[in-house]
């Protein structure tokens, strides 16, 4: 490819992809942070409740179709586990937590915050056509740092001076992140 080619792929695929690059680096950032900041929604109400449990084998959908009707939860199950001695049951606006010993609980009512979760959606969707929009999308990232790296010609700052130190380094952090402190 002629320097001129480069230079035009790389400029069209940047400009191409800039609202999508944009996008998922603003949900990628509430994605980092989701378990502290909670981005995607927010409560409207939070009420005790206090119920009487059958044996931890008999929670089943229907049981939990019956719960939705107890406390007064008009909302589409999404799932449901027992985890450290807790019922967690999750809806589309609500959220359940019960002890399973003293029946004691929680319902957490809450709306998605608007923008803020349709975005967040970038990162978990998991449809055909989007998981190959993203594959075409992380192809195109790829040409854009190949075509940015090697479109300078010649000088001090071309790849095979400099730029060949800095992505090694930008290579080496997250791998000594993965390895060593995760």
């Amino acid at each position: 490819m002629k320097q001129k080619q480069i230079r035009g792929l790389h400029r069209d695929l940047g400009y191409f992809y800039i609202g999508l690059i944009i996008a998922f680096a603003f949900s990628g950032i509430l994605m980092n942070h989701r378990e502290v900041w909670k981005p995607e929604k927010y409560t409207i109400e939070t009420r005790q409740i206090q119920l009487q449990l059958p044996a931890q084998e008999l929670i089943s959908e229907k049981y939990i179709d019956k719960l939705k009707e107890e406390i007064e939860i008009d909302d589409k199950l999404r799932r449901f586990n027992i985890k450290e001695g807790k019922l967690k049951v999750s809806f589309e606006k609500n959220d359940v937590e019960i002890d399973m010993k003293t029946g004691a609980g929680e319902v957490v009512s809450f709306i998605k915050t608007p923008f803020i979760s349709q975005t967040m959606k970038l990162h978990k969707n998991t449809s055909n056509w989007w998981i190959y929009y993203g594959d075409v999308f992380g192809l195109s990232l790829i040409v854009i740092a190949v075509t940015g790296a090697i479109m300078i010609p010649a000088g001090k700052f071309t790849f095979k001076k400099r730029g060949w130190k800095l992505a090694l380094a930008g290579l080496i952090f997250p791998l000594i992140f993965l390895f060593l402190l995760a």
